[in-house]
């Protein structure tokens, strides 16, 4: 059911140092910051060969980051993104499978424009999940 993997997000205390460490030490491409407010985040894509990487970066005190943040100060990976044809198919098949999606169960628009879903960290060995359709 899942395809590709599409990105691994990293939440950062700083998103401008963060930037700065992908393009400038590494030699990636990266993006501008773009603000993703029905998420509370302002993400960086930094574009590789083969997949993405997600910089996550707080859009208010109430963002889900800013939590993750205050528990892991220096930052870290926050979750990884499996790409799906199907959101709804892949939602219903995660629920009559026993695992756990977050939210209303609804699909909401993510940062690359299209449909998202998270699921539970503690039904896939204690990583987020994101599934994005494609």
């Amino acid at each position: 059911m899942i395809g590709k993997l599409n990105h691994v997000a990293i939440a950062v205390p700083d998103l401008n140092a963060a930037t700065a460490i992908y393009r400038d030490t590494l030699g990636a491409s990266v993006s501008e910051p773009q603000d993703v407010t029905e998420h509370g985040v302002t993400v960086v894509f930094v574009n590789l060969p083969n997949t993405k990487i997600e910089l996550l970066y707080p859009l208010g005190e109430n963002s889900p980051i800013a939590a993750f943040l205050a528990k892991n100060t220096s930052g870290g990976i926050h979750h990884i993104c499996y790409e799906v044809d199907d959101i709804t198919a892949a939602r219903d098949q995660m629920i009559k499978s026993g695992a756990r999606v977050l939210g209303d169960g609804k699909p909401k628009i993510g940062a690359h424009g299209k449909p998202v879903l998270f699921l539970h960290p503690k039904d896939f060995c204690g990583t987020l999940v994101e599934l994005e359709q494609v």
